[in-house]
């Protein structure tokens, strides 16, 4: 029987030290540590592939989302035909500890590159929590066994939902922008109970929040949306800031560091004539498009069944009006938050446009990576362009050779290095700096879209066949030197 379809039990003893690492700090949410994409931790290998510095390969099921760590073990989701499933690897050998699955009730559209598990999960170190958007949010403990469920949905967002929940003190926190009804809210991690849930104007967007603190201690929930920056407070939901210009479509997830947060989408600058469009697809002249003929595009599904009358057709008039949400300015921002004196009793955050960077970034989904004082931004074709992280200058612009094709996967940082996955399945190694250089391209040999995951010298790298642990040596399982839990 293969390693990914196998179900046993965990070790008693294993649960009693599932905690969250604090010298390690355990990539326990989307990205690592607030999202940062960056660890603090030493040894990692520059060159390692199916066979060299692989210290194991677990097969696993279909699916994009990325690897979370506990000290002891890796979460995945995936799916297969009507079933959902959340997946436990243990981390020092690769085995399938546990695996849970939920039927799927509906099948929400959206991006061929947006599938069914392609939302990463969050762990408090003790439990983990998992977002379907074919079902909505679900905790196991570290047993495999179902804690709570909370149905949410059915949304209403032309690409379907691709943020991924984080944790505050004592809950998880949802970011569900979308055409109709969005909101970002807050269930408690004991029992699942809504905590509270607070309207927003955005509308459709794909970014996974951060935190940060306001000057009494408070943290907020920063959010990039359409055409804006949303700051709300983490204990109420209450929204007490925004900041404005932001591109109509926001894929990205944004980065903060030292109060200052950058974001970065794109919008249109001019409507396609829709019969461009019926030249190619219009088969029977009709001048509208039906399912037949738009097919598996997600944009006019989007438009056919989201927007408008929602009758799975495409008329000019919808096609013209979804071109219209669309118009806006393409670029990189800085905003720094800072607290308003202005405000006598309620707390206020205003965010100040610090420096932008005007450029088409149509297209690209990989997340900012701050690191070190300086900015990346990565594109399709391995372009990978470094900012001044006070000035917005474009410090060095290059192509990543050896590793050119298609980028969904964000750049993540460690030990003065950039590890950056491409679709093919090509990780390059980049030296970090103003002046960045590869040092090395690995060639996996296996599809790609997932984040890596960095911790302790050990990469985690999940492909569309196999979850990877990639290390100089095989370190062996040590007792956590300091052990927390996430409150």
């Amino acid at each position: 029987m293969k390693q990914g379809l196998l179900r046993i039990e965990v070790l008693p003893i294993a649960l009693a030290v599932l905690l969250t690492s604090a010298d390690a700090e355990d990539w326990t949410r989307f990205r690592g540590p607030n999202g940062s994409g960056v660890s603090n931790d030493t040894g990692f290998p520059i060159q390692f592939d199916r066979e060299k510095n692989v210290v194991w390969r677990a097969p696993v099921r279909r699916g994009k989302s990325s690897p979370v760590l506990t000290h002891l073990f890796v979460f995945l989701t995936a799916f297969e035909k009507e079933k959902l499933f959340t997946l436990c690897f243990d981390r020092r050998t690769g085995k399938l500890v546990w695996e849970r699955a939920l039927d799927r009730p509906r099948q929400q559209g959206g991006s061929t590159l947006n599938e069914p598990a392609s939302v990463t999960p969050v762990t408090d170190g003790e439990n983990v929590y998992v977002f379907f958007k074919d079902y909505g949010l679900i905790s196991y403990d570290g047993a495999g066994k179902l804690r709570w469920k909370v149905p949410l949905g059915p949304f209403t967002n032309t690409m379907g939902l691709a943020a991924s929940p984080v944790i505050g003190t004592g809950v998880v926190v949802l970011q569900i922008d979308q055409q109709q009804g969005s909101y970002i809210a807050a269930f408690d991690r004991s029992d699942g109970e809504l905590r509270w849930k607070t309207p927003r104007a955005e509308r459709d967007g794909w970014a996974t929040p951060v935190l940060d603190h306001m000057p009494d201690g408070k943290l907020l929930v920063l959010t990039a949306g359409r055409g804006q920056l949303g700051a709300h407070l983490l204990e109420s939901g209450k929204r007490v800031g925004s900041g404005t210009g932001l591109p109509p479509a926001i894929v990205a997830s944004p980065v903060v560091d030292g109060h200052t947060l950058f974001a970065f989408g794109y919008g249109s600058e001019s409507v396609v004539p829709f019969s461009d469009i019926l030249k190619t697809l219009d088969k029977n002249h009709d001048e509208r498009l039906t399912a037949d003929e738009y097919g598996d595009d997600a944009f006019l599904i989007g438009i056919a069944k989201v927007e408008g009358n929602r009758d799975g057709i495409v008329t000019k008039e919808e096609w013209d009006a979804r071109f219209q949400e669309l118009m806006g300015p393409s670029g990189l921002w800085a905003f720094r938050l800072e607290h308003d004196p202005g405000a006598s009793s309620d707390p206020s955050i205003r965010l100040r446009v610090l420096w932008r960077y005007e450029k088409d970034f149509t297209g690209v989904i990989p997340s900012p990576l701050l690191y070190k004082g300086v900015l990346y931004v990565l594109r399709n074709g391995g372009i990978l362009t470094a900012f001044d992280r006070e000035t917005g200058m474009v410090l060095k612009t290059g192509r990543l050779e050896g590793a050119v094709g298609g980028y969904s996967a964000s750049p993540v940082a460690a030990e003065g290095k950039l590890f950056l996955a491409s679709e093919d399945g090509k990780v390059a190694v980049v030296r970090a700096g103003k002046d960045w250089n590869v040092l090395a391209v690995n060639d996996i040999g296996e599809t790609c879209y997932a984040t890596l995951a960095l911790s302790e010298g050990e990469i985690y790298l999940r492909t569309d066949e196999a979850l990877y642990r990639f290390d100089t040596v095989d370190r062996g399982l040590s007792v956590p030197r300091h052990t927390k839990r996430v409150n």
